[in-house]
Protein backbone atom coordinates (compact mmCIF):
# COMPACT_ATOMS: atom_id res chain seq x y z
CA UNK A 1 0.00 0.00 0.00
CA UNK A 2 1.29 3.41 -0.90
CA UNK A 3 1.40 6.04 1.83
CA UNK A 4 2.19 9.69 2.09
CA UNK A 5 3.72 11.06 5.25
CA UNK A 6 2.66 14.63 4.62
CA UNK A 7 -0.70 16.13 5.37
CA UNK A 8 -2.63 16.06 2.10
CA UNK A 9 -4.95 18.89 2.94
CA UNK A 10 -6.71 20.98 5.52
CA UNK A 11 -10.24 22.26 5.85
CA UNK A 12 -12.70 23.40 8.51
CA UNK A 13 -14.85 20.28 8.61
CA UNK A 14 -14.39 16.72 7.38
CA UNK A 15 -17.61 14.78 6.80
CA UNK A 16 -17.33 11.00 6.52
CA UNK A 17 -20.17 9.52 4.52
CA UNK A 18 -22.36 10.91 1.75
CA UNK A 19 -25.80 9.64 2.73
CA UNK A 20 -28.62 11.97 3.85
CA UNK A 21 -27.02 12.78 7.23
CA UNK A 22 -23.59 13.55 5.79
CA UNK A 23 -24.99 15.49 2.85
CA UNK A 24 -27.08 17.60 5.25
CA UNK A 25 -24.11 18.49 7.45
CA UNK A 26 -21.93 19.25 4.45
CA UNK A 27 -24.56 21.41 2.76
CA UNK A 28 -25.42 23.54 5.78
CA UNK A 29 -21.84 24.05 6.97
CA UNK A 30 -20.56 24.86 3.47
CA UNK A 31 -23.43 27.30 3.09
CA UNK A 32 -21.90 29.24 5.98
CA UNK A 33 -18.74 29.75 3.95
CA UNK A 34 -16.73 27.05 5.71
CA UNK A 35 -14.36 24.72 3.88
CA UNK A 36 -15.96 21.29 3.89
CA UNK A 37 -14.58 18.05 2.48
CA UNK A 38 -16.85 15.03 2.31
CA UNK A 39 -15.48 11.52 1.76
CA UNK A 40 -17.80 8.76 0.53
CA UNK A 41 -16.46 5.23 0.10
CA UNK A 42 -18.94 4.31 -2.66
CA UNK A 43 -19.52 5.89 -6.04
CA UNK A 44 -23.08 7.15 -6.36
CA UNK A 45 -25.71 6.15 -7.26
CA UNK A 46 -25.65 3.20 -4.90
CA UNK A 47 -28.35 0.96 -3.47
CA UNK A 48 -29.86 1.67 -0.06
CA UNK A 49 -33.06 0.64 1.66
CA UNK A 50 -35.30 3.02 3.62
CA UNK A 51 -37.53 4.56 0.98
CA UNK A 52 -40.36 6.23 2.89
CA UNK A 53 -40.13 9.87 3.98
CA UNK A 54 -42.28 11.15 6.85
CA UNK A 55 -43.79 14.66 6.63
CA UNK A 56 -41.49 16.28 9.18
CA UNK A 57 -38.61 15.92 6.72
CA UNK A 58 -40.24 18.79 4.79
CA UNK A 59 -38.80 21.56 6.97
CA UNK A 60 -35.20 20.40 6.68
CA UNK A 61 -35.54 19.64 2.98
CA UNK A 62 -36.89 23.17 2.53
CA UNK A 63 -33.86 24.62 4.33
CA UNK A 64 -31.54 22.50 2.19
CA UNK A 65 -33.15 23.76 -1.02
CA UNK A 66 -34.25 20.24 -1.92
CA UNK A 67 -37.99 20.75 -2.34
CA UNK A 68 -37.85 21.96 -5.98
CA UNK A 69 -35.82 18.87 -6.89
CA UNK A 70 -38.31 16.56 -5.19
CA UNK A 71 -41.30 18.25 -6.80
CA UNK A 72 -39.72 17.70 -10.21
CA UNK A 73 -38.86 14.06 -9.49
CA UNK A 74 -40.78 10.91 -10.38
CA UNK A 75 -41.08 9.87 -6.74
CA UNK A 76 -44.51 8.64 -5.64
CA UNK A 77 -46.41 11.14 -3.50
CA UNK A 78 -47.28 9.92 -0.02
CA UNK A 79 -50.27 11.29 1.89
CA UNK A 80 -50.93 8.66 4.53
CA UNK A 81 -49.96 5.56 6.47
CA UNK A 82 -52.23 2.63 7.26
CA UNK A 83 -51.96 -0.29 9.67
CA UNK A 84 -53.30 -3.78 9.02
CA UNK A 85 -53.80 -6.10 12.00
CA UNK A 86 -52.67 -9.70 12.21
CA UNK A 87 -56.20 -10.81 11.34
CA UNK A 88 -56.01 -8.78 8.12
CA UNK A 89 -58.27 -5.96 9.31
CA UNK A 90 -57.08 -2.53 8.15
CA UNK A 91 -57.26 0.58 10.30
CA UNK A 92 -58.62 3.78 8.84
CA UNK A 93 -55.75 5.52 7.04
CA UNK A 94 -53.93 8.23 8.98
CA UNK A 95 -54.08 11.09 6.49
CA UNK A 96 -51.47 13.67 7.35
CA UNK A 97 -53.34 16.58 5.75
CA UNK A 98 -56.39 16.00 7.98
CA UNK A 99 -54.20 16.58 11.01
CA UNK A 100 -51.97 19.31 9.58
CA UNK A 101 -53.40 21.08 6.51
CA UNK A 102 -50.10 22.30 5.12
CA UNK A 103 -47.92 21.47 2.14
CA UNK A 104 -45.63 19.54 4.49
CA UNK A 105 -48.32 16.83 4.82
CA UNK A 106 -47.56 15.56 1.34
CA UNK A 107 -44.25 13.72 1.24
CA UNK A 108 -42.62 11.11 -1.01
CA UNK A 109 -41.74 7.45 -1.38
CA UNK A 110 -38.22 7.68 -2.75
CA UNK A 111 -35.81 5.34 -4.47
CA UNK A 112 -32.82 5.89 -2.26
CA UNK A 113 -30.20 5.59 -4.98
CA UNK A 114 -31.87 8.54 -6.71
CA UNK A 115 -32.72 10.53 -3.58
CA UNK A 116 -29.24 10.17 -2.09
CA UNK A 117 -27.69 11.24 -5.39
CA UNK A 118 -29.84 14.39 -5.35
CA UNK A 119 -28.77 15.11 -1.77
CA UNK A 120 -25.07 14.62 -2.50
CA UNK A 121 -25.22 16.78 -5.62
CA UNK A 122 -26.98 19.43 -3.56
CA UNK A 123 -24.04 19.45 -1.14
CA UNK A 124 -21.71 20.06 -4.07
CA UNK A 125 -23.89 22.89 -5.30
CA UNK A 126 -23.61 24.56 -1.90
CA UNK A 127 -19.82 24.45 -1.92
CA UNK A 128 -18.83 21.18 -0.27
CA UNK A 129 -15.91 19.34 -1.91
CA UNK A 130 -17.13 15.77 -2.40
CA UNK A 131 -14.80 12.80 -2.92
CA UNK A 132 -16.47 9.55 -4.04
CA UNK A 133 -14.71 6.20 -3.98
CA UNK A 134 -12.55 7.45 -1.09
CA UNK A 135 -12.55 5.29 2.03
CA UNK A 136 -11.77 6.85 5.40
CA UNK A 137 -9.75 4.22 7.26
CA UNK A 138 -9.64 6.02 10.58
CA UNK A 139 -10.11 9.24 12.48
CA UNK A 140 -6.88 10.88 13.63
CA UNK A 141 -7.09 11.29 17.39
CA UNK A 142 -4.25 13.04 19.17
CA UNK A 143 -4.24 13.70 22.92
CA UNK A 144 -7.97 12.91 23.12
CA UNK A 145 -9.00 15.20 20.25
CA UNK A 146 -9.99 14.38 16.68
CA UNK A 147 -7.66 16.16 14.24
CA UNK A 148 -8.94 14.87 10.92
CA UNK A 149 -8.94 11.60 8.99
CA UNK A 150 -6.84 9.15 7.05
CA UNK A 151 -8.24 8.48 3.57
CA UNK A 152 -7.37 5.62 1.23
CA UNK A 153 -7.84 6.40 -2.45
CA UNK A 154 -8.62 3.87 -5.17
CA UNK A 155 -4.92 3.42 -5.96
CA UNK A 156 -4.20 2.49 -2.33
CA UNK A 157 -2.56 5.77 -1.42
CA UNK A 158 -3.33 6.83 2.16
CA UNK A 159 -3.32 10.53 2.94
CA UNK A 160 -4.27 12.71 5.86
CA UNK A 161 -6.82 15.50 5.83
CA UNK A 162 -6.70 17.74 8.88
CA UNK A 163 -9.67 19.64 10.28
CA UNK A 164 -10.78 20.99 13.66
CA UNK A 165 -14.11 19.13 13.30
CA UNK A 166 -14.89 15.65 12.01
CA UNK A 167 -18.52 14.64 11.48
CA UNK A 168 -19.06 10.88 11.27
CA UNK A 169 -22.00 10.03 9.00
CA UNK A 170 -20.88 6.50 8.12
CA UNK A 171 -24.28 4.95 8.81
CA UNK A 172 -24.43 1.46 10.26
CA UNK A 173 -20.73 1.03 9.52
CA UNK A 174 -20.23 3.31 12.53
CA UNK A 175 -16.58 4.17 11.97
CA UNK A 176 -16.06 6.05 15.24
CA UNK A 177 -18.40 3.77 17.16
CA UNK A 178 -16.09 0.90 16.28
CA UNK A 179 -12.85 2.83 16.64
CA UNK A 180 -13.82 4.04 20.13
CA UNK A 181 -16.00 1.02 21.05
CA UNK A 182 -19.10 3.12 21.63
CA UNK A 183 -21.89 0.96 20.20
CA UNK A 184 -24.49 -0.65 22.47
CA UNK A 185 -27.31 -2.81 21.19
CA UNK A 186 -30.96 -2.49 22.09
CA UNK A 187 -32.02 -5.26 24.52
CA UNK A 188 -35.59 -5.37 23.21
CA UNK A 189 -35.48 -4.56 19.51
CA UNK A 190 -33.36 -7.50 18.37
CA UNK A 191 -35.00 -7.96 15.01
CA UNK A 192 -34.10 -9.14 11.54
CA UNK A 193 -35.50 -8.26 8.15
CA UNK A 194 -35.64 -9.66 4.64
CA UNK A 195 -36.95 -7.65 1.71
CA UNK A 196 -37.22 -7.59 -2.04
CA UNK A 197 -38.86 -5.54 -4.82
CA UNK A 198 -41.95 -6.31 -6.88
CA UNK A 199 -43.38 -4.94 -10.12
CA UNK A 200 -47.12 -4.86 -10.64
CA UNK A 201 -48.13 -5.30 -6.99
CA UNK A 202 -51.51 -3.98 -5.91
CA UNK A 203 -51.97 -0.35 -4.92
CA UNK A 204 -54.86 1.45 -3.29
CA UNK A 205 -56.77 4.17 -5.10
CA UNK A 206 -56.90 7.93 -4.75
CA UNK A 207 -54.79 9.67 -2.16
CA UNK A 208 -53.91 6.30 -0.59
CA UNK A 209 -52.17 5.09 -3.76
CA UNK A 210 -48.80 6.07 -2.32
CA UNK A 211 -49.54 5.11 1.29
CA UNK A 212 -47.10 3.21 3.44
CA UNK A 213 -48.72 0.03 4.77
CA UNK A 214 -47.63 -1.62 8.01
CA UNK A 215 -49.05 -5.15 7.94
CA UNK A 216 -48.83 -7.18 11.12
CA UNK A 217 -48.05 -10.88 10.80
CA UNK A 218 -50.83 -13.22 12.01
CA UNK A 219 -48.78 -14.33 15.03
CA UNK A 220 -48.36 -10.70 16.08
CA UNK A 221 -44.58 -11.02 16.42
CA UNK A 222 -43.55 -9.24 13.24
CA UNK A 223 -44.74 -6.98 10.45
CA UNK A 224 -44.34 -6.25 6.75
CA UNK A 225 -43.60 -2.88 5.20
CA UNK A 226 -45.30 -2.23 1.88
CA UNK A 227 -44.02 0.86 0.08
CA UNK A 228 -45.13 1.80 -3.47
CA UNK A 229 -42.38 3.29 -5.64
CA UNK A 230 -42.32 4.77 -9.12
CA UNK A 231 -42.03 2.60 -12.25
CA UNK A 232 -44.80 0.39 -10.79
CA UNK A 233 -42.45 -1.11 -8.24
CA UNK A 234 -42.97 -1.81 -4.55
CA UNK A 235 -40.58 -2.42 -1.67
CA UNK A 236 -41.95 -5.22 0.51
CA UNK A 237 -40.08 -6.48 3.56
CA UNK A 238 -40.63 -8.56 6.68
CA UNK A 239 -39.33 -7.59 10.14
CA UNK A 240 -39.46 -10.19 12.91
CA UNK A 241 -37.42 -11.58 15.82
CA UNK A 242 -34.08 -12.86 14.54
CA UNK A 243 -34.51 -16.34 16.00
CA UNK A 244 -37.90 -16.68 14.32
CA UNK A 245 -37.08 -15.22 10.92
CA UNK A 246 -33.84 -17.13 10.42
CA UNK A 247 -34.83 -20.27 12.29
CA UNK A 248 -33.07 -23.54 11.47
CA UNK A 249 -30.68 -21.79 9.12
CA UNK A 250 -33.36 -20.79 6.60
CA UNK A 251 -31.92 -19.03 3.58
CA UNK A 252 -33.12 -15.47 3.07
CA UNK A 253 -35.35 -16.26 0.11
CA UNK A 254 -36.92 -19.22 1.92
CA UNK A 255 -37.47 -17.15 5.07
CA UNK A 256 -39.16 -14.43 3.05
CA UNK A 257 -41.39 -16.79 1.08
CA UNK A 258 -42.38 -18.61 4.26
CA UNK A 259 -43.33 -15.32 5.95
CA UNK A 260 -45.40 -14.22 2.93
CA UNK A 261 -47.31 -17.51 2.87
CA UNK A 262 -48.20 -17.00 6.52
CA UNK A 263 -49.54 -13.50 5.88
CA UNK A 264 -52.54 -13.47 3.47
CA UNK A 265 -52.76 -9.66 3.54
CA UNK A 266 -49.34 -9.49 1.86
CA UNK A 267 -49.74 -12.57 -0.31
CA UNK A 268 -52.91 -11.12 -1.86
CA UNK A 269 -51.23 -7.80 -2.67
CA UNK A 270 -48.33 -9.36 -4.55
CA UNK A 271 -50.38 -12.05 -6.29
CA UNK A 272 -49.66 -11.72 -10.00
CA UNK A 273 -46.72 -9.36 -9.40
CA UNK A 274 -43.20 -10.11 -10.60
CA UNK A 275 -40.20 -10.05 -8.29
CA UNK A 276 -37.56 -7.80 -9.88
CA UNK A 277 -34.61 -8.07 -7.48
CA UNK A 278 -32.80 -10.49 -5.25
CA UNK A 279 -33.50 -10.84 -1.54
CA UNK A 280 -31.78 -8.54 0.95
CA UNK A 281 -31.34 -9.16 4.65
CA UNK A 282 -30.23 -7.40 7.81
CA UNK A 283 -30.30 -8.41 11.45
CA UNK A 284 -29.55 -7.08 14.94
CA UNK A 285 -29.70 -3.50 13.81
CA UNK A 286 -31.16 -1.37 16.66
CA UNK A 287 -28.40 0.35 18.62
CA UNK A 288 -27.14 3.64 19.98
CA UNK A 289 -23.75 5.15 20.77
CA UNK A 290 -22.60 5.80 24.32
CA UNK A 291 -21.50 9.25 23.17
CA UNK A 292 -22.86 11.66 20.62
CA UNK A 293 -19.76 13.86 20.46
CA UNK A 294 -16.20 14.22 21.70
CA UNK A 295 -13.44 16.75 21.39
CA UNK A 296 -13.44 17.71 17.71
CA UNK A 297 -15.92 15.05 16.58
CA UNK A 298 -19.67 14.42 16.35
CA UNK A 299 -21.88 11.55 15.18
CA UNK A 300 -24.92 12.04 12.94
CA UNK A 301 -27.60 9.79 11.51
CA UNK A 302 -27.14 6.04 11.80
CA UNK A 303 -23.57 6.60 12.94
CA UNK A 304 -25.12 7.69 16.25
CA UNK A 305 -28.20 5.47 16.46
CA UNK A 306 -30.42 3.23 14.39
CA UNK A 307 -34.00 2.53 15.36
CA UNK A 308 -36.34 -0.19 14.16
CA UNK A 309 -37.79 0.96 10.80
CA UNK A 310 -41.44 0.46 11.84
CA UNK A 311 -42.46 4.11 11.45
CA UNK A 312 -40.06 5.11 8.65
CA UNK A 313 -38.13 7.46 10.93
CA UNK A 314 -34.65 6.76 9.52
CA UNK A 315 -34.29 9.57 6.98
CA UNK A 316 -35.95 12.06 9.33
CA UNK A 317 -33.47 11.28 12.11
CA UNK A 318 -30.60 11.50 9.61
CA UNK A 319 -31.72 14.91 8.34
CA UNK A 320 -32.57 16.27 11.79
CA UNK A 321 -29.30 15.20 13.39
CA UNK A 322 -27.42 16.54 10.38
CA UNK A 323 -29.14 19.90 10.70
CA UNK A 324 -28.60 20.18 14.46
CA UNK A 325 -24.96 19.12 14.17
CA UNK A 326 -24.32 21.62 11.35
CA UNK A 327 -25.70 24.46 13.46
CA UNK A 328 -23.58 23.44 16.45
CA UNK A 329 -20.47 23.12 14.26
CA UNK A 330 -21.00 26.51 12.67
CA UNK A 331 -21.55 28.18 16.03
CA UNK A 332 -18.51 26.40 17.51
CA UNK A 333 -16.17 27.33 14.67
CA UNK A 334 -17.25 30.98 14.94
CA UNK A 335 -16.53 30.95 18.67
CA UNK A 336 -13.35 28.88 18.46
CA UNK A 337 -15.03 26.14 20.50
CA UNK A 338 -15.02 22.62 19.06
CA UNK A 339 -15.39 20.85 22.38
CA UNK A 340 -17.63 17.86 23.01
CA UNK A 341 -20.03 20.09 24.90
CA UNK A 342 -20.43 22.47 21.98
CA UNK A 343 -20.57 19.90 19.17
CA UNK A 344 -23.00 17.70 21.07
CA UNK A 345 -25.14 20.37 22.73
CA UNK A 346 -28.18 19.25 20.72
CA UNK A 347 -27.89 15.65 21.92
CA UNK A 348 -30.30 15.60 24.89
CA UNK A 349 -33.21 17.07 22.95
CA UNK A 350 -32.55 14.86 19.94
CA UNK A 351 -32.27 11.72 22.07
CA UNK A 352 -35.58 12.56 23.74
CA UNK A 353 -37.21 12.56 20.32
CA UNK A 354 -35.63 9.21 19.43
CA UNK A 355 -36.85 7.83 22.76
CA UNK A 356 -40.42 8.86 21.92
CA UNK A 357 -40.29 6.98 18.64
CA UNK A 358 -38.68 3.97 20.31
CA UNK A 359 -41.42 3.91 22.92
CA UNK A 360 -44.08 3.74 20.22
CA UNK A 361 -42.13 1.00 18.43
CA UNK A 362 -41.87 -1.10 21.61
CA UNK A 363 -45.58 -0.62 22.31
CA UNK A 364 -46.42 -1.97 18.86
CA UNK A 365 -44.39 -5.12 19.45
CA UNK A 366 -46.18 -5.57 22.78
CA UNK A 367 -49.60 -5.54 21.14
CA UNK A 368 -50.54 -1.88 20.77
CA UNK A 369 -53.34 -1.50 18.20
CA UNK A 370 -53.82 1.88 16.49
CA UNK A 371 -57.45 1.28 15.58
CA UNK A 372 -58.43 0.33 19.11
CA UNK A 373 -56.49 3.22 20.59
CA UNK A 374 -58.15 5.84 18.38
CA UNK A 375 -61.57 4.30 19.03
CA UNK A 376 -61.01 4.51 22.79
CA UNK A 377 -59.34 7.94 22.65
CA UNK A 378 -60.61 9.85 19.60
CA UNK A 379 -59.30 13.07 21.12
CA UNK A 380 -55.75 11.68 20.79
CA UNK A 381 -55.92 10.78 17.10
CA UNK A 382 -54.15 14.03 16.30
CA UNK A 383 -51.34 13.37 18.77
CA UNK A 384 -50.80 9.85 17.43
CA UNK A 385 -50.78 11.24 13.88
CA UNK A 386 -48.21 13.82 14.99
CA UNK A 387 -45.92 10.99 16.09
CA UNK A 388 -46.42 9.19 12.77
CA UNK A 389 -45.71 12.46 10.95
CA UNK A 390 -42.40 12.58 12.83
CA UNK A 391 -43.19 15.48 15.18
CA UNK A 392 -40.96 13.95 17.83
CA UNK A 393 -39.27 16.97 19.32
CA UNK A 394 -42.14 18.56 21.23
CA UNK A 395 -43.51 17.69 24.67
CA UNK A 396 -47.06 18.10 23.37
CA UNK A 397 -47.16 14.52 22.07
CA UNK A 398 -46.32 13.10 25.50
CA UNK A 399 -50.00 13.18 26.44
CA UNK A 400 -50.48 9.89 24.56
CA UNK A 401 -48.34 7.79 26.90
CA UNK A 402 -50.71 7.49 29.87
CA UNK A 403 -53.68 6.29 27.79
CA UNK A 404 -51.38 4.08 25.72
CA UNK A 405 -50.05 2.34 28.82
CA UNK A 406 -53.57 1.81 30.15
CA UNK A 407 -54.59 0.00 26.96
CA UNK A 408 -51.63 -2.37 27.16
CA UNK A 409 -53.04 -3.79 30.39
CA UNK A 410 -51.59 -4.42 33.87
CA UNK A 411 -49.95 -7.71 32.87
CA UNK A 412 -47.58 -5.97 30.50
CA UNK A 413 -44.31 -4.60 31.82
CA UNK A 414 -43.62 -0.91 31.16
CA UNK A 415 -41.33 -0.14 28.28
CA UNK A 416 -37.83 0.43 29.73
CA UNK A 417 -36.33 3.83 29.08
CA UNK A 418 -33.26 3.66 26.89
CA UNK A 419 -31.12 5.90 29.06
CA UNK A 420 -32.06 4.02 32.23
CA UNK A 421 -30.89 0.78 30.65
CA UNK A 422 -27.76 2.11 29.01
CA UNK A 423 -25.43 0.89 31.74
CA UNK A 424 -27.35 -2.21 32.71
CA UNK A 425 -29.28 -4.11 30.07
CA UNK A 426 -27.92 -3.17 26.69
CA UNK A 427 -26.12 -5.83 24.74
CA UNK A 428 -22.31 -5.60 24.27
CA UNK A 429 -20.93 -4.68 20.89
CA UNK A 430 -21.30 -7.30 18.18
CA UNK A 431 -21.44 -7.36 14.42
CA UNK A 432 -24.64 -6.68 12.53
CA UNK A 433 -25.14 -8.16 9.10
CA UNK A 434 -26.34 -6.68 5.84
CA UNK A 435 -26.37 -9.02 2.90
CA UNK A 436 -26.79 -7.67 -0.62
CA UNK A 437 -26.67 -10.21 -3.45
CA UNK A 438 -24.03 -9.23 -5.97
CA UNK A 439 -25.38 -8.13 -9.31
CA UNK A 440 -28.95 -8.20 -8.04
CA UNK A 441 -29.45 -4.69 -6.77
CA UNK A 442 -32.70 -3.19 -8.00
Amino acid sequence: MKRTAAVAGECDVVVIGGGPAGATVATLVAEQGRRVQLFERDVFPRFHVGESLVPETYWILERLGMLPKLRQSRFVKKYSVQFVSGSGRPSAPFHFWDNKPHECSQTWQVVRSEFDQLMLDNAREHGAVVHEGARVVGVLIDDGRARGVQVRAKDGTVTEVRAPVTADATGQVGLLQKQLRLRVWDPILSKGSVWTYWKGARRDAGRDEGATLVIQTPDGKGWFWYIPLHDDRASVGIVAPVEQLFRSGLRFAAAYEDAVKRCPAVEQRIAGAKRVSGHFAAKDYSYRSRQLAGEGWVLVGDAFAFLDPLYSSGVLLALKSGELAADAIGEGLAAGDTSAGQLGKWGPGFSKGVDRMRRLVCAYYEGFNFGKFVKAHPDLRGAITDLLIGDLFTDEVDRVWGPLESLRGPARAPVPGWDAGLSADLVPEKENVLVVPKGRTP
